[in-house]
């Protein structure tokens, strides 16, 4: 049995189980200082008294994995990269003399960061990808113009389309589909900018098995409002204002949502 099968067995007995999350949870996070087991935090009660965070023996492989992930999107492209599979991101860097193949440590831990149970630090979403080798069918996507994003075709397309009908040219897409290699590239990129705190890091990235985005959900904004899309401000605009009264449009992340996810006004539920 090789490693990458040994990790999705591993995984789905996690899934199945509150025990072997606990187990799998532990030898992944460490206690001390601020990394907590989930058997410590277990005996301080519910409430996590610190965040938790990537284990120590992960940041080498964590940061030079960003590094080559980064190089990979210079080398495909931003929009070829947001359909990427994994094995074709493996193959672009190692054909690459400016990328180089990932060790088998960095491949490790991008199964780890893909299999791991994150309802230890907080995340209740729905698994959407089973396989870190999952692939986007480009035979049922289309790229829409001048955004560098693509959709499903049929309900996904047609909401798109039906929205820019009822509400308007001022609306604009601003995250369509995301293979498992996008959505993990954001959340390292997230967990990054929160210094590797996974608690954090999921409340406005879903980690990379978790995304909606792989199955049909898409993200809309307002033209010219640039990063504010991605801020509860988007609500205040006159384009969320008509959205929220189509019939054919619900929000995924509502305020309070049971995953563990902050408020997402833009991102528009398909599936």
């Amino acid at each position: 049995m090789n490693r990458r099968n040994f990790l999705k067995i591993l995984a789905c007995s996690t899934a199945m189980s509150s025990v072997g999350s606990t187990l799998f949870a532990k030898t992944i996070i460490s206690e001390e200082d601020d990394y907590y087991t989930v058997d410590s935090l277990n005996k301080l009660g519910q409430d996590k008294p610190k965040d938790i965070f990537l284990d120590q023996k992960y940041h080498d492989s964590f940061y030079s994995v960003i590094k080559k992930l980064n190089l990979v999107q210079r080398h495909v492209g931003f929009g070829n990269y947001n359909i990427l599979s994994f094995d074709e991101a493996v193959n672009t860097a190692r054909w690459s003399n400016k990328i180089g193949s990932f060790s088998d440590e960095e491949l490790e831990f991008m199964e780890y960061i893909f299999y791991y149970n994150p309802n230890i630090h907080g995340f209740y979403g729905e698994r959407t990808c089973q396989n870190i080798t999952d692939t986007i069918d480009k035979n049922n996507i289309v790229k829409i113009p001048y955004s560098g994003h693509y959709l499903f075709k049929d309900r996904s397309l047609d909401t798109y389309n039906n929205m820019i009908k009822d509400i308007g040219n001022s609306i604009i897409l601003t995250s369509g589909v995301r293979s498992v290699m996008k959505q993990m590239k954001l959340f390292l990129d997230k967990l990054d900018r929160t210094n590797l705190n996974l608690s954090q890091a999921s409340i406005s990235l879903a980690p990379p098995a978790y995304s909606f985005h792989s199955s049909g959900d898409f993200d809309v904004g307002k033209k010219g409002f640039g990063y504010d899309n991605f801020t509860e401000r988007f609500a205040l605009t006159e384009e969320f204002s008509k959205m929220i009264k189509l019939t054919y449009v619900d929000i995924r992340y509502t305020i309070n949502n049971k995953d563990g996810v902050r408020y997402e006004p833009w991102h528009v539920t398909v599936v």
